[in-house]
């Protein structure tokens, strides 16, 4: 028998499962770690519980799953992207990390994209935009506001590949991130030295990690420690995953051209298969074989979407349950009697790429409840995504269908709204946890089980259940997303 480890690093918590050949998880653990938020939208997390959290979840799931160790043929795993770590020469921690959503480097994003360089291509449709979320600007905030920390750096890379040389002692970047993130170009001339040049920052590529390897290829096998703190033989083969929702897309089974994933968790990611590459205003790629060999992938992305949800129950005490809210919510009329919420609580992603964008409730009179406040934030949320697919469109990309994994999948409330706001059918698979099944398949491919990612899509993932938008909410909902996208240009000036 064969089994492979996996591990969904997310924003709150890492999961480990354990599955078997046919897409079947057999065990599970979930760890927390926490999340230190501070003024400026910074938000950072110490490495070390990362690592901890794997190891303890990792070896929970494998006892869940009641097999052998020996039957552990191979681990993958997806993290949130692009979370930044400083390492020193032995792999440790210089400094809490800059997660995902830290959007502190929003004047060295402006930096980036001043500097004209080719290599800003991948995004829009004439260069840029930049997000202060991705790896340069992060670095380049580093050497400007700690420059003793970036100059004892040894390593400057992502949680995937913290993890990795934990596990394997080698310094090794996901194409998947490396291409998404850091602007590499593995059709050209792989890392984007122009850009470095032009800011002064050369040192950073002899931090990052020496190789780039594509999901589903070997990075190596397990190191000594790290066998022994996760119960495993050193046999076992690390495989190379990298960004969660890109990883999800294998997950959720979508892969073929004109298909479109939605990847659901404390952000929104939307991501579309094409043959050919897009540059558009308000769409982040297209990316060439980040995720598929001879693919592109088209990306947008709202940068708080549960988050927001989280934040109103620790607004309102802790004491929401989300049950009774759910129940109430679902008994609403669309428009949560009058009130609109715009979903920019920590920035915008896309199609705006505003990091000083902010949140915003509208309309709130005293008869409003927690309740409508809740619909009301679902049904942003569900705009923000609308929007996203309208750019999309725009740019030359469409899809007839959306199918959806992670947490929100849990709410048919959410999902009901997705499918009445965007106007097109919602699909969801079997396993929604699609970073972790899309990790399975990787894990799988890489131990030799199957000769492509697309065979292992075909043996691993399954279909589920279908969620038609309904005409008439379909309808109403055509009249408040107008007045959703009013909300953006007059904050700005507002908010300025």
């Amino acid at each position: 028998m064969a089994f492979y480890l996996t591990a969904d690093g997310g924003t709150e918590s890492l999961r480990a499962r354990v599955y078997d050949l046919a897409g079947t998880c057999l065990g599970q653990k979930a760890v927390a770690y926490q999340t230190s938020f501070s003024p400026g939208a910074r938000a950072e997390q110490e490495p070390e519980d990362w690592w901890r959290a794997f190891v303890e979840a990792a070896r929970g799931a494998i006892a869940e799953a009641d097999v052998a160790p020996s039957e552990i043929e191979a681990i993958a795993y997806a993290t949130t992207s692009c979370t930044v770590v400083a390492l020193d020469g032995a792999g440790r921690a210089l400094r809490p990390a800059l997660l995902w959503m830290d959007v502190r480097a929003h004047a060295e994003a402006d930096a980036v994209l001043a500097t004209g360089d080719p290599a800003l291509k991948i995004n829009g449709a004439g260069g840029g935009p930049v997000s202060a979320e991705w790896m340069i600007p992060k670095a380049l905030w580093l050497k400007r506001n700690e420059p003793s920390v970036f100059d004892a750096a040894a390593t400057i890379c992502e949680f995937q590949d913290f993890l990795t040389f934990r596990l394997t002692g080698e310094r090794v970047a996901s194409l998947d991130n490396a291409g998404l993130r850091w602007h590499y170009d593995n059709r050209g001339e792989g890392w984007a030295r122009g850009i470095l040049r032009a800011l002064d920052l050369e040192a950073l590529e002899g931090k990052w990690p020496d190789r780039v390897v594509p999901p589903g290829e070997v990075v190596g096998t397990l190191t000594g420690p790290a066998a022994e703190a996760l119960g495993l033989p050193r046999s076992v083969k690390v495989v190379q995953g990298g960004a969660d929702a890109l990883i999800g897309m294998i997950g959720l089974g979508v892969a073929r051209p004109g298909q479109l994933a939605l990847i659901t968790g404390s952000s929104h990611l939307q991501f579309g298969v094409t043959e050919a590459p897009i540059h558009a205003r308000g769409v982040w790629g297209a990316y060439p074989d980040i995720v598929y060999p001879g693919r592109y992938i088209v990306e947008g992305g709202q940068t708080s979407t549960g988050s927001i949800i989280n934040w109103l129950r620790r607004f309102c005490g802790g004491n929401l349950d989300l049950a009774v809210l759910n129940e109430k919510a679902a008994a609403l009329e669309p428009g949560s009697e009058g009130l609109v919420v715009q979903d920019h609580f920590q920035g915008n992603r896309t199609p705006h790429t505003d990091p000083l964008s902010r949140g915003a409730i509208v309309g709130l009179t005293l008869a409003h409840e927690p309740h409508h406040v809740f619909r009301a934030m679902i049904e942003g949320i569900g705009f923000g995504t609308r929007s996203i697919l309208d750019a999309f469109r725009a740019g030359g990309y469409g899809s007839s269908e959306m199918t959806v994994g992670g947490g929100a999948t849990a709410s048919p409330l959410w999902m009901q709204i997705h499918a009445d706001t965007a106007g097109i059918p919602v699909r969801i698979p079997a396993s929604p946890d699609a970073p972790s099944t899309g990790s399975a398949v990787l894990a799988a491919r890489g131990a030799g089980r199957f000769a492509s990612i697309d065979e292992g899509i075909a043996a691993m993932v399954r279909p589920g259940t279908c969620i038609e938008p309904r005409p008439r909410e379909a309808a109403l909902y055509e009249e408040i997303y107008q007045r959703y996208l009013a909300l953006y240009p007059a904050l700005k000036g507002a908010l300025a």
